[in-house]
């Protein structure tokens, strides 16, 4: 199967770390929107207009399915995309979702959910999380961590310091974190670190590997996965970078 992976930046990286490590695919292509990175600051229509333009980007390519690797553009247009798109399209909260539900079955558990402000706007995690019955839930829009993550920043004082900035008020380590941004999971080990390590963090593309082997019966192929990476900006600076991030641990 050939793949797409969508993503406003490189935060999707995170999505394709874990793609390549389960052998799930014979190709993948990814493109990120680096010329109009954050989408968690924009307004819904922009992120709908935006998501629409890259379904044109996959056209030439004839991929079989396609991932929104994008939290922001799973929460506000999953819907449309996938009523537009001639393939399956598989966004991912969904997944998140389901993680949590196979990895924190106690709905008393407390549960906080990092994300930008766009998707913590949208109240997607939160509204699907309740209907489920879990009780406990905190939203923090992180913002900031975007940027940090596309300037490269993973640890040290500056993300120390964001970290006070939004954390400050919470006193006891929740038992389940869900990193709502594809980027968040570069920073997963300082955030875990953070809160004594007591927190078990979800991140979407360990969870979109377990929802495609449970719902397309996906299995592991023994050939090696061609990669191929576009731009709206530089493909080349976009490559290097991803190639990058491929090498960390998380």
């Amino acid at each position: 199967m050939r793949v797409g992976i969508f993503d406003s930046g490189i935060g999707g990286v995170s999505v394709l770390k874990s793609l390549l490590q389960a052998k799930l695919f014979e190709e993948i292509i990814y493109y990120g929107d680096t010329a109009r990175v954050p989408y968690g600051t924009k307004d819904r229509e922009t992120i709908i207009t935006y998501s629409l333009e890259a379904l044109d980007f996959f056209s030439p390519y004839k991929i079989d399915l396609l991932i929104i690797a994008c939290n922001t553009v799973s929460a506000y247009a999953l819907e449309i995309l996938r009523e537009k798109a001639p393939y399956p399209v598989i966004g991912v909260i969904e997944a998140g979702v389901l993680a949590v539900q196979n990895k924190l079955p106690n709905k008393e558990d407390s549960i906080l959910i990092l994300a930008t402000e766009a998707t913590t706007n949208s109240q997607v995690y939160p509204n699907a999380l309740s209907a489920l019955g879990y009780k406990n839930i905190q939203s923090i829009a992180t913002t900031l961590f975007v940027p940090l993550v596309e300037e490269g920043i993973y640890e040290g004082e500056i993300l120390q310091s964001t970290f006070k900035h939004y954390f400050h008020s919470i006193s006891t380590p929740p038992k389940g974190i869900i990193l709502g941004c594809t980027h968040y999971p570069f920073i997963s080990k300082a955030i875990s670190e953070y809160f004594k390590e007591e927190s078990l963090l979800i991140h979407s593309g360990e969870a979109i590997v377990e929802q495609l082997k449970s719902t397309l019966a996906l299995k592991e192929c023994d050939m090696q996965t061609k990669v191929s990476f576009y731009s709206s900006q530089s493909n080349l600076s976009l490559q290097k970078q991803a190639l990058s991030l491929l090498s960390r641990t998380f």
